[in-house]
């Protein structure tokens, strides 16, 4: 299909630079079906969900994998985005033309790494000096990685260190948060409970390859960038017993959807899952281990909005975005929520 085709203005003041106080206080656009869209807060969900579905969170906690070092004199930027193994990690690289394989990068605080060499995207595998683990080094020398669009408006500070990370953070190794998840907070997910609504936990470590854009003119030349993720087997079975209970399962943020739809077999039963995807999810897709997603507004021409037209239909969700803008959504990252059920 045509990139083009999942374009749309948006005004640049409904960018949100931070997120709603409290979280559970955003907004949510109900995008059903058919029918009329209804403008609601987050707030709203357990009203909106049945007795009997399941909330599906992403686990995974974001580290400070936002690197600003030196090449001699020239500066070097690096936004790890997966790990390799135990020192050695891929990573994007900002003024990559003056670094060569063998130099040694010095960030902050005594942190160095080796550039070991370049793949074929354009990343680079860095291994890190020392005996120390990568995250202690990350959380000595490294910065909460921002999406482009929050941090090109302003620098990262030291809220963020808490306001991009979600109340189920658990496994160390996202660059990205997964940010449907918030919006959520203690006294909401009690709410949720008191109304029959349960939840599961799974994890997909979110690389930095989520905010790259789309830089081809047909989906079918995209290539997607990898993420490591697993579903535990008794999470899956749960699941899988949910829904078959007449429940439904609702997707919080399209990585938890990602890493479902992976794990699907054919028939829709949801099976452990440990390892790579590089799933991408375009209109034509069939949908087998998820029955609605909650999720964030997300950018023009973006894979994530490429998924949300694939589950609802591209014209209900252009003329969702569309109202959304009219309304005064926030978009991205720490904006504004969706509650999508086809």
């Amino acid at each position: 299909m045509r990139v083009d085709l999942f374009d749309f203005e948006l005004p640049s003041d409904l960018i949100a630079l931070r997120p709603a106080r409290p979280r559970d206080a955003a907004r949510l656009l109900l995008v059903p079906g058919a029918g009329d869209f209804a403008d609601l807060t987050v707030r709203d969900l357990p009203t909106l969900l049945r007795r009997g579905d399941v909330l599906v969170f992403n686990d995974t906690r974001v580290i400070p994998a936002q690197l600003e070092g030196r090449r001699g004199a020239a500066r070097i930027g690096a936004t790890l985005h997966k790990r390799i193994d135990l020192r050695r990690w891929q990573a994007f690289i900002r003024n990559a033309k003056r670094l060569h394989a063998g130099d040694t990068i010095e960030f902050a605080n005594q942190v160095s790494a080796l550039a070991e060499q370049r793949l074929d995207d354009g990343s680079w595998v860095l291994a890190f000096a020392g005996d120390e683990p990568v995250e202690v080094l990350l959380e000595r020398a490294g910065q909460m990685p921002l999406p482009p669009y929050i941090a090109g408006k302003r620098p990262t500070d030291e809220a963020d260190r808490s306001d991009y990370q979600t109340m189920f953070a658990a496994q160390d190794g996202a660059v990205a948060a997964p940010t449907a998840a918030l919006h959520f907070t203690p006294e909401l997910l009690a709410a949720l409970a008191e109304a029959g609504i349960g939840h599961e936990a799974v994890t997909l470590h979110v690389g930095a390859g989520t905010f790259l854009p789309v830089k081809v003119d047909d989906t079918a030349d995209h290539r997607m960038h990898a993420e490591w993720g697993t579903i535990a087997p008794e999470v899956a079975e749960r699941l899988n017993q949910a829904r078959r209970a007449g429940g439904r399962v609702i997707a919080v943020g399209t990585t938890s959807l990602r890493l479902l739809e992976s794990a699907a077999a054919e028939d829709g039963t949801i099976q452990p899952f440990s390892g790579d995807t590089a799933i991408f999810i375009t209109p034509g897709y069939r949908f087998k281990g998820i029955d609605g997603l909650m999720t964030n507004f997300h950018l023009p021409k973006s894979t994530l909005f490429m998924l949300v037209s694939a589950l609802m239909g591209r014209d209900r969700m252009q003329a969702a975005y569309a109202h959304a803008i009219a309304q005064g959504y926030r978009f991205y990252s720490y904006g504004d929520s969706s509650l999508l059920l086809p």
